[in-house]
């Protein structure tokens, strides 16, 4: 920071001007593109409602790169910096060239618009925002080495933030391989010291009931849907989403506390035969396209199995369907698991719970850190673009605050 207060003071010590963005650049609206007019083979990306979704690609472009641009439809008010040459379509403005302005500073300032661009939608047919909204912007113009320091500093915190997110997921996905194959190698039937056996001769399995979701209350009867299954329980659970009323709960079938319940029907053939283990102490309703698995067998031991790769296999022998993949419940009973004692069920389950608990650790922390580095971004982007009168930047920390400040930043 100590370098743009420098920059200010040997440059622009009277004050920094502000400008309505449109005299300084213009504000053109793109140009529409068919659907059949794009291919995913285009050589360039195709920018309409949305600012991290492109619409597809085309074959020609109509804006160079180091351009911004502001998204009036769909995701309105989104900004975004496109570096190489793009086609922006009618679904965005975007913003043009001028000596005065480095375009990554530009984007930079008007990323902290935002959510005022998106309160500005006119309603009414399609929800959109007139150019003039971007236009009658007021930003500061310092001279563009001051530009090109803060730029500078902003963009070092989005680099550090996609390193982080990078050693985050790769160490998400390294837990999730090592979960993976424990998993594989701790259910699978590639166990000869242990005795195979049908599930006819272990467990007991029965359909769901018929409830809807249209028969959910707010409060009432515990109960699992199906597509909860694959959609947002893991491979146990103590606890619903959903609730029903007495009178539709009591007409349901019912999980029982080590119950599995899997999930035999699904759009696709990874989710078909999702299991969850219910390890709640309340007896639970569940719906149709259900199984509920009763045994004596440690149930999250055998909800492991299922969501297995080992099983994962088996099933596609059984599993049928195009649109609509189905598992008959009842072809279960023949299929075969080299079934270790309890006390080695219950082992097992102990290992992978650590491992389920660090993948969720994980899957929580991962977003919690990314909102963290974009808040501190934000911090400084609106520390660094807000001017005062005599030209200094203002700065809303104190002494010792500031001192640290720039110190970690002429590290970097």
């Amino acid at each position: 920071m100590s370098k743009v207060k420098e920059l200010i003071k040997e440059l622009c010590p009277n004050g920094v001007e502000y400008k309505k963005l449109s005299d300084v650049v213009p504000v053109n609206r793109g140009s529409r593109l068919t659907k059949s007019q794009l291919s995913d083979n285009g050589l360039y990306e195709v920018y309409h409602g949305s600012k991290d979704v492109i619409l597809g690609k085309y074959d020609k472009y109509n804006t160079i790169g180091d351009t911004v641009i502001v998204v009036n439809t769909g995701g309105i008010g989104g900004v975004k910096y496109l570096k190489n040459n793009f086609w922006c379509s009618d679904g965005s403005f975007n913003i043009g060239h001028s000596e005065e302005l480095n375009n990554k500073y530009l984007y930079h300032f008007l990323s902290q618009y935002e959510n005022y661009f998106l309160s500005q939608k006119r309603v009414g047919g399609v929800p959109t925002i007139d150019k003039s909204v971007i236009e009658k912007v007021r930003i500061p113009i310092p001279p563009i080495e001051v530009q090109e320091e803060i730029v500078r500093i902003l963009d070092k915190f989005g680099e550090l933030e996609a390193e982080l997110e990078a050693e985050l997921e790769a160490e998400l996905e390294a837990r999730q391989s090592q979960y993976e194959f424990w998993r594989g190698k701790l259910c699978g039937d590639n166990k000869k010291e242990y005795k195979k056996v049908r599930f006819r001769d272990i467990a007991t399995i029965t359909r769901g009931g018929n409830f809807q979701k249209k028969d959910y209350v707010e409060e009432g009867y515990p109960c699992i849907h199906y597509g909860q299954i694959y959609t947002y329980f893991g491979p146990y659970t103590d606890k619903v989403i959903s609730y029903l009323s007495k009178e539709v709960y009591d007409k349901q079938k019912k999980a029982h506390t080590n119950d599995v319940i899997m999930a035999v029907t699904s759009e696709n053939y990874d989710d078909v035969c999702k299991s969850v283990a219910w390890v709640g102490e309340e007896d639970i309703a569940v719906s149709g396209h259900s199984a509920i698995i009763s045994s004596n067998q440690n149930g999250k031991f055998l909800s492991y199995y299922f969501n297995s790769s080992v099983f994962q296999k088996e099933k596609l022998k059984y599993a049928r369907g195009v649109k609509v993949i189905e598992f008959s419940p009842e072809k279960l009973n023949d299929i075969e698991i080299a079934l270790p004692p309890i006390e080695v069920q219950n082992k097992i389950v102990e290992v992978l719970d650590k491992f389920d608990t660090i993948c969720k650790d994980f899957e929580i922390g991962l977003p919690a850190e990314k909102e963290l580095r974009q808040k501190q971004y934000e911090y400084y982007r609106d520390m660094l673009l807000t001017f005062a009168d005599s030209g200094e930047i203002i700065l809303q920390t104190d002494r010792q605050t500031d001192r640290q400040t720039d110190r970690q930043t002429d590290r970097q």
